[in-house]
C-alpha cells in the first residue's frame, strides 16, 4: 500500500504545480497585454487634440487600448501610462515624401492626469514660440524630459525644480529662433538625482557669475552639455569638486577668455572634455596628463593656446580623439607620438592638429598607431618627408598633410593603406616619380589632392592602360607633370564630381573617351596647360551645391561655349577664343555668379541678356575687341562687385545706373574711348576700393564727391584724360589711398597742401590686404609703365605728372614716408626741393623733371638707399650734385641734364673746390649765407632811400623860407624852359 500511496502523493504535487504554472502564465500574459486606464486614454485624447499633426504621426491615436498607441507605452504590470516618445523622426521638418513630420500647437494640461508618467519627448518639433508649461514641474514621476529643439519660447519654467526624481534633462535650443531670452540656473540646484543635463544653446548670460557653484551641487551629474550658453566667465579654481561623477563636459563655444582651469584636472572620471571655440590662452598645462580616463580632448579655435605639446599627453593611453586646430601650439609632435607608442594597447582614432604652427619632422614612431581613422596636421611647418612606417596605419581613413614645408619623395608604403578614403597632400615640395605602385592597396580612395602651383617636380608615371581599382569623387593635382597627354587612366573613374588639373602640362585636346564618360561634374579646372582645339557643349554640370569651369590660360579656340544652366562660375580667360559674346548668354547660363572671358579675340557688343544675370558678382571681359556703347542694365546687379571692362574699343559715357552698384569695389574702365564727365551717381558706390578710368577722353574738372564720399579707395587713377580745373582738396580725405595717378591731364592750379592728411601713404600693407586688390594696374615707376597684378598691395606712388601744376612742391609730401614712387614732372613747379625729401626712406622713383625748380639739390637725397631711378632734369638748379651712399650708384648724366649750374659728378663740369669755405659747410649752408647776404643789401638800400628822403623833404616841411625858396626856383626853372622850347618851336616854323 505505501507504493501506490508514494505514487498518489506524487501525482497530486505535480498537478498543483502545473495549475500554478497556468495561473502564472495567465496573469503574465494578462501583463503583456495590459489595456490602459480610460482615465489615461481620456488625457491623451485631450493632449492630441491640442496638437496640429500635418504628417498624421499621431493617426494611430484611437481605439481602447492606448497602450498601444504610437509613441506611448505603458506599465506591463499596472497599465499606467509610463512614457510618451513624440520625437520628430525627421530632424529637417521633411521626410523624401515632402511632409512635414514636427507637431505643433499646445502641450495640454491633461498630462497632469497620468500620475507615473516617467519618460516625456516632444524634442525636435515646432511648438511656435509657445511657454515651455509650467505644469510639466508637476509630473513628480518623471525621469526623462527632452524639449530639445522644439521652438518652445520664453523661459524655463522655475516649477522644474520639482522634478525631484528627474535623471534626464535636455532643453538643448528648446527655443524658437526669434525668442531667445536669458535664462538663469539656481532652479536647477534641487535636482539632486539630475545624471544627465543639457542646456546647449541656451542664453544662461544671467548666471554667468554664479553657473559653476550652482552645478557643483549636482553630486551624481555625469554628463553636462553647456555649450554656445554666454556663460563667459571660466572660473579659474574652485574649492572643492563635488561632480566627481562627472564624465562628459561640453562648455565649448561660451566666450570665456582665461587659461585652462585647474580644477578640471581634479576629475578623475572624466572621458570627454570639449572647450572648443573659446578665446582661452597659455601653454597646455601638464596635469592634463592627471585625466587618465580621457577618450576625446577638444581645445580646437581658441587661437590663444599656445607652446609645445605637454610631453606627458602622451600618456592617456585611453584617448581615442584629440582635436587642437586652429591654435598657436607649436613644437614638434615627436615626444607625444613616441609617448603614446609605448601604450600596450593605444587607442587613438583621430589626431587632429591643423592650423597650428608645429615644427619638426613627422616620427617613425607614428606607425605605431594602428588604430589611427583621422590624421589631420595641415596648415602647420612640418618638415621631412612622410615616415615609410606610415603603411602600418591600416584603419586610416583620411590624411591631412597640406600647407605645410614637407619635401621628399611619396613613399610607396602609402599604397598599403587599405582603407584610406581621403589623401590631402596639396602645397608641400615633393618631388620624384608617382607610380601606380603607390596605389596598390588604394581600392576605398575617393578624393586625392596632391602638388603645388609652382611647383613641377612630381612626375606622374603611369602605363597608358593601368585601370585604378579606386573610384575617385574628388581630384585636384597642381602643378605636377601628369602631361603632354590627358591622363588616360580618367577612363574608369565614372563618379568623378571635381577635376581640378592646374598647370599638369598637358598638351593636348580633351579626348572623345572623356566626354563619352557622361560625368556630371561640380568642378572642371583644367587651367595653365597648353589645351588646344574648340570646347564641346556636351559636358554637364550638377548644380549642388555650386558648379564651376575654369579654363583660363590654355590655347582653346572657337566660340565662347555654352553649357548647363546652372553652371555658378565661369573662367575663360587667356584664351583664343573669338566671335561675339554669345547673345543668349545670359539666358543660357541664369545662375551665373563669376564671369571672366577677359583676354580673348571676342568682338562685337556687349550683349542686354547680360542684364537677366541678377546673381553675378564678378564681371571680366577686359583685353578684347569690344565696342559700342555700355548697357545701361546695372540696376539688376545688386551684388556685383567687381566690374572690368578695360582695354577694349567702347565709347560713350558711363550710364547713371552704374551708381546702383550699391557693393561695387572695383571699378576698371581704363583704356577704351569713354568721354564726357563722370556720374555723379558714382558718389553712391561708397564701397570701392580701386577705380580705374584712365586712358580714356573723360572731360570736365575732378569730382569732389571722390573725396567725399569714396572714402574706402585705395586706388584712384584718372591717368591720360582730359581733366581740368584744380586738384580738389577733397581727395586729401582719402585716408586709406596709396596709389594715385592723375597724371596726362590739364590740371592747373598748386598742390594741395592738404597732401599729408594721405595717410595711406604712412601705413604698411601687408598681405592680409591683398584680399582687397583685383585685376592688373598700369603705372609709371622707375621711368617706365609697369604693369602690377599680385603685388599692388605693396606700391605707395604719386603721379602728377603732365599737368600744367604750379608753385612750390608742398613740404607736406615729405610726411608719406611710405612713398615709394613721387613722379611730378612736366609741370610748372617752381621753388626749392624739399629737403625733408630725405626721410622719405622707401622711395624708389623720384620723378622731378621738365619743371622751373632751383637751388641746389638737398644733400640728405643720398641717403635714401632705396632710390633707384632719378630724374631732376630740365630744371634750374645750382650747386654741386650731392655725392656718396644711393648718388654713387646713379651714374647717367641725363638725370641732372638740362640744369647748366649743376657741376660734380656724373656730370663732366667740375665744380669749385672753394665751394665750402668753411669745414663741414654744404652747399645749403652756402646758399643759406647768399640769402642772409641779400637780405642785408636790401635793408642798407632802404635805409639810405629813407635817410636821404626825409634829409630833403623833411627840411622843405619845417622851414617856411626854404619851402618858398624852393618852389620860387622850381617855378622860375620851369618858365626858362618854357621860353626856351617855345623859341626853338617858332624858329623851326618859320623855316
Amino acid at each position: 500500500m505505501a507504493r501506490p500511496s508514494l505514487q498518489l502523493i506524487i501525482l497530486v504535487f505535480l498537478l498543483e504545480f502545473l495549475h500554478f504554472e497556468m495561473i502564472k502564465h495567465g496573469y503574465c500574459n494578462q501583463n503583456l497585454h495590459s489595456i490602459c486606464k480610460q482615465n489615461e486614454k481620456k488625457a491623451l485624447i485631450a493632449f492630441k487634440e491640442h496638437l496640429v499633426d500635418p504628417s498624421g504621426r499621431l493617426a494611430s491615436w484611437r481605439g481602447e487600448d492606448c497602450c498601444r498607441w504610437n509613441g506611448v507605452s505603458c506599465d506591463n504590470r499596472t497599465g499606467y501610462v509610463v512614457e510618451i516618445k513624440l520625437r520628430n523622426p525627421y530632424p529637417k521638418s521633411f521626410n523624401v515624401d515632402g511632409l512635414v513630420y514636427e507637431l505643433g500647437g499646445e502641450v495640454s494640461p491633461s498630462l497632469l492626469d497620468l500620475k507615473y508618467l516617467n519618460h516625456l519627448d516632444l524634442s525636435l518639433n515646432n511648438f511656435d514660440g509657445g511657454q515651455i508649461p509650467g505644469f510639466l514641474g508637476s509630473l513628480s514621476k518623471l525621469k526623462y524630459l527632452n524639449l530639445s529643439s522644439a521652438s518652445f519660447g520664453g523661459r524655463i519654467p522655475p516649477n522644474l525644480r520639482k522634478l525631484s526624481e528627474l535623471e534626464y534633462l535636455d532643453l538643448g535650443h528648446y527655443y524658437s529662433q526669434t525668442q531667445t531670452v536669458e535664462n538663469d540656473l539656481k532652479w536647477i540646484s534641487r535636482l539632486s538625482t539630475l545624471k544627465y543635463l543639457n542646456l546647449g544653446g541656451v542664453d544662461l548670460s544671467r548666471a554667468a557669475s554664479h553657473w559653476l557653484q550652482t552645478l557643483n551641487s549636482l553630486p551624481v551629474l555625469s554628463e553636462l552639455h553647456l555649450f554656445e550658453c554666454q556663460l563667459v566667465n571660466l572660473p579659474t579654481s574652485l574649492q572643492s569638486v563635488n561632480f566627481t561623477s562627472l564624465q562628459v563636459l561640453d562648455l565649448s563655444n561660451n566666450g570665456f577668455n582665461s587659461t585652462i582651469p585647474e580644477w578640471l584636472f581634479n576629475m578623475s572620471s572624466l572621458k570627454r572634455l570639449d572647450l572648443n571655440s573659446n578665446y582661452l590662452y597659455g601653454e597646455l598645462p601638464d596635469a592634463l596628463a592627471n585625466l587618465t580616463s580621457l577618450e576625446e580632448l577638444d581645445l580646437s579655435e581658441n587661437y590663444g593656446i599656445e607652446g609645445r605639446l605637454p610631453r606627458k599627453l602622451g600618456n592617456l593611453c585611453n584617448l581615442q580623439k584629440l582635436v587642437l586646430t586652429n591654435n598657436n601650439i607649436d613644437g614638434d609632435i615627436m615626444e607625444f607620438i613616441d609617448g603614446l607608442s609605448q601604450c600596450s594597447n593605444n587607442r587613438l582614432e583621430t589626431l587632429d592638429l591643423g592650423y597650428n604652427k608645429m615644427t619638426g619632422n613627422l616620427p617613425k614612431s607614428l606607425g605605431s598607431l594602428k588604430n589611427l581613422q583621422y590624421l589631420i596636421l595641415w596648415r602647420n611647418s612640418f618638415r621631412g618627408s612622410i615616415p615609410e612606417t606610415i603603411g602600418n596605419l591600416l584603419s586610416l581613413r583620411e590624411l591631412y598633410l597640406s600647407d605645410n614645408q614637407m619635401s621628399g619623395k611619396i613613399p610607396v608604403s602609402l599604397g598599403q593603406l587599405v582603407s584610406l578614403v581621403v589623401v590631402d597632400l596639396i602645397e608641400n615640395s615633393w618631388e620624384g616619380v608617382i607610380t601606380e605602385s603607390h596605389f596598390t592597396n588604394l581600392s576605398r580612395l575617393r578624393e586625392l589632392s596632391i602638388g603645388r602651383f609652382w611647383d613641377k617636380t612630381v612626375v606622374f608615371n603611369m602605363s597608358s592602360d593601368w585601370m585604378p581599382s579606386f573610384k575617385l569623387v574628388y581630384v585636384k593635382i597642381l602643378g605636377c607633370k601628369l602631361g603632354p597627354k590627358f591622363p588616360t587612366w580618367f577612363r574608369n573613374q565614372t563618379e568623378l564630381k571635381t577635376i581640378v588639373l592646374n598647370k599638369v602640362m598637358i598638351s593636348d585636346v580633351i579626348p572623345d573617351w572623356f566626354l563619352d564618360m557622361g560625368l556630371e561634374l561640380e568642378e572642371l579646372d583644367v587651367a595653365h596647360n597648353q589645351l588646344c582645339g574648340k570646347v564641346p557643349n556636351s559636358l554637364r554640370f550638377t548644380a549642388v551645391p555650386v558648379s564651376n569651369v575654369d579654363l583660363s590660360s590654355n590655347w582653346f579656340e572657337g566660340p565662347v561655349p555654352l553649357w548647363s544652366s546652372n553652371l555658378s562660375t565661369l573662367y575663360l580667360a587667356d584664351n583664343m577664343f573669338s566671335g561675339p559674346i554669345p547673345s543668349n548668354i545670359g539666358i543660357a547660363l541664369p545662375s551665373l555668379t563669376d564671369l571672366d572671358i577677359s583676354r580673348n579675340n571676342l568682338n562685337g557688343t556687349i550683349p542686354l541678356s547680360i542684364g537677366n544675370l541678377t546673381g553675378l558678382t564678378t564681371l571680366d571681359i577686359s583685353n578684347n575687341r569690344l565696342s559700342g556703347n555700355i548697357p545701361q542694365f546695372w540696376e539688376n546687379f545688386p551684388m556685383l562687385y567687381l566690374l572690368d571692362l578695360s582695354n577694349n574699343s567702347l565709347s560713350g559715357t558711363i550710364p547713371n545706373s552704374i551708381g546702383s552698384l550699391l557693393y561695387l569695389k572695383f571699378l576698371i574702365l581704363s583704356s577704351n574711348n569713354f568721354s564726357g564727365e563722370l556720374p555723379s551717381s558714382l558718389r553712391n558706390c561708397t564701397q570701392l576700393y580701386s577705380l580705374d578710368i584712365g586712358d580714356n577722353q573723360f572731360s570736365g574738372q575732378i569730382p569732389v564727391w571722390i573725396g567725399e564720399n569714396l572714402a574706402s579707395l585705395l586706388i584712384l587713377r584718372l591717368r591720360n584724360n582730359s581733366f581740368t580745373g584744380h586738384i580738389p582738396s577733397a581727395i586729401c580725405r582719402l585716408s586709406a589711398l596709396h596709389i594715385l595717378d592723375i597724371s596726362k591731364n590739364n590740371l592747373f592750379g598748386f598742390i594741395p597742401r592738404c597732401v599729408g592728411n594721405l595717410s595711406g601713404f604712412q601705413i604698411e600693407f601687408t598681405s592680409d590686404d591683398a584680399a582687397r586688390y583685383e585685376g592688373n594696374l598700369q603705372l609709371v615707376a622707375k621711368g617706365r609703365l609697369v604693369q602690377y597684378s599680385s603685388i599692388l598691395y605693396l606700391v605707395n606712388s604719386i603721379d602728377l605728372s603732365s599737368n600744367a601744376l604750379s608753385g612750390d612742391i608742398p613740404l607736406e609730401l615729405a610726411s608719406l614716408f611710405k612713398l615709394g614712387t613721387l613722379n611730378l614732372s612736366t609741370n610748372h613747379l617752381t621753388g626749392r626741393i624739399p629737403p625733408d625729401f630725405g626721410n622719405l626712406e622707401w622711395l624708389e622713383t623720384l620723378d622731378l623733371s621738365k619743371n622751373q625748380l632751383s637751388g641746389t639739390i638737398p644733400t640728405n637725397l643720398a641717403s635714401l638707399t632705396f632710390l633707384n631711378h632719378l630724374n631732376l632734369s630740365y630744371n634750374n638748379l645750382t650747386g654741386k650734385i650731392p655725392t656718396g651712399n644711393q648718388f654713387q650708384a646713379l651714374t647717367d648724366p641725363s638725370i641732372y641734364m638740362g640744369n647748366n649750374a649743376l657741376c660734380g659728378f656724373p656730370l663732366s663740369v667740375e665744380c669749385d673746390v672753394k665751394i665750402s669755405p668753411f669745414p663741414g659747410q654744404n652747399n645749403g649752408d652756402i646758399d643759406d649765407k647768399n640769402e642772409l647776404e641779400k637780405v642785408w643789401l636790401f635793408s642798407f638800400v632802404g635805409l639810405g632811400f629813407f635817410t636821404g628822403f626825409w634829409a630833403i623833404c623833411g627840411s622843405l616841411i619845417l622851414k617856411k623860407q626854404w619851402r618858398d625858396a624852393y618852389f620860387q626856383f622850381v617855378e622860375r626853372m620851369l618858365a626858362r624852359n618854357y621860353v626856351y622850347w617855345h623859341r626853338k618851336i617858332s624858329g623851326m616854323g618859320r623855316r
